[in-house]
C-alpha cells in the first residue's frame, strides 16, 4: 500500500543520522513508537543507509543498502513505524522502494533530473530537501520532476495506478523540507518566510528540518560538520508557528559518539518534550 504525507496534521520524520547497530536503531525507533500516538499525522523513522556527501574522505559513510535495507525492515517489523530513507542514485530508486514508504532526496541533489524521476517512477511517496543555495519558489521544478514520473502521469500500470489512488485527497505523495540557507562560510540560517513561500509555490506539505538547520559544515573537529543543537528547539517552534506543516528531528541517545552529524543533532531524552511543544504551538495556531 502507498503511504501518502497528511496535508492537515502535524508528522514527525525523526530517527538516528545513519543506521547504526539493531540495538541502536531499535532504541530509537521503540522511542519513537512510544510517541507516535502524540502526534496527529504521526511519525516516520528516518535513518540512512549511506552518508554518500561527507565532507571528508574518510568519514563514517554506514552500512550501505542492502544491509541497511535489512536494518530498516527489522525496525519496521519491531515498531510498525513507517520508514523513510536517503536515495542517491537512480539505480536506488526501485529497490529502496520494495522495503521504505518515502524516498527521500538529499538537498545537494535537490535538481537531479534523473533521480528525481526514479523517485517518482516507483510509485511511493517522495520528501525532497531543497537545496541550502535555492529560492523557495525553485522547489516547484524538483516537484514537477516527481510528479510527471510518476506512473499514474505516465500511465504505466494500473497495479501502480490502482496503489496511488488509495492515498485520500488528505494526502500528499510529495513533500518538500527547509534546512536552511548558506549564510557565508560554515554556517545556516533559516529565513521562515521560506514556509509559506513553498507551500504556495509546490502545494504540497512543507517540513521543517530543525537538525540539519543549526549544522555548520566543515566547522566541526577535523574538518567534520559542527553544529550547534541548542538552537534546535527555538527553531523548530517557531517553524511551526511560522505555518510548518511537519517537522524532521534527527534523534540519538548519545549524540556526542554519533558517527554521523552528532553536534546537530537532538538527544533521544528531550525530544518527548519538543514534540509536545510544537504540537501545543500548532494547536494554538490554528484556533
Amino acid at each position: 500500500m502507498v503511504v501518502g504525507f497528511p496535508r492537515d496534521e502535524l508528522f514527525l520524520i525523526a530517527g538516528p543520522c545513519v543506521l547504526e547497530d539493531d540495538n541502536l536503531n531499535l532504541r530509537v525507533g521503540e522511542a519513537l513508537a512510544r510517541l507516535a500516538d502524540r502526534v496527529p499525522g504521526g511519525v516516520f523513522y528516518k535513518a540512512s543507509f549511506d552518508k554518500a556527501n561527507r565532507s571528508n574522505a574518510s568519514a563514517h559513510r554506514g552500512p550501505g543498502m542492502d544491509e541497511g535495507l535489512e536494518k530498516l525492515a527489522r525496525v519496521r517489523s519491531a515498531t510498525g513505524l513507517r520508514m523513510l530513507t536517503d536515495v542517491h542514485l537512480p539505480e536506488q530508486c526501485a529497490p529502496v522502494a520494495e522495503v521504505v514508504d518515502v524516498l527521500q532526496i538529499p538537498a545537494f541533489l535537490c535538481r537531479q533530473t534523473d533521480l528525481l524521476e526514479a523517485a517518482g517512477a516507483t510509485g511511493k511517496a517522495v520528501n525532497v530537501k531543497k537545496g541550502q543555495w535555492m529560492a523557495p519558489e525553485a522547489m516547484r521544478g524538483a516537484v514537477d520532476k516527481v510528479q510527471h514520473a510518476r506512473p499514474e502521469a505516465r500511465g504505466q500500470g494500473p497495479e501502480k495506478a490502482a496503489a496511488d489512488s488509495r492515498v485520500t485527497s488528505s494526502e500528499s505523495l510529495v513533500a518538500v523540507t527547509e534546512r536552511g540557507s548558506f549564510f557565508g562560510y560554515g554556517d545556516l540560517a533559516v529565513d521562515m518566510r521560506s514556509i509559506g513561500r513553498m507551500q504556495r509555490a509546490t502545494g504540497c506539505p512543507v517540513v521543517f528540518d530543525g537538525t540539519h538547520s543549526v549544522q555548520r559544515p566543515g566547522l566541526g573537529e577535523g574538518g567534520a560538520s559542527g553544529g550547534a543543537r541548542e538552537f534546535i528547539p527555538a527553531l523548530t517552534l517557531a517553524a511551526i508557528a511560522a505555518g510548518a506543516d511537519a517537522i524532521f528531528l534527527e534523534t540519538h541517545p548519545d549524540p556526542d559518539h554519533a558517527p554521523s552529524d552528532g553536534p546537530n543533532m537532538l538527544p533521544l531524552s528531550d525530544l518527548e518534550v519538543l514534540v509536545r511543544r510544537a504540537v501545543a504551538v500548532r494547536e494554538a495556531c490554528r484556533q
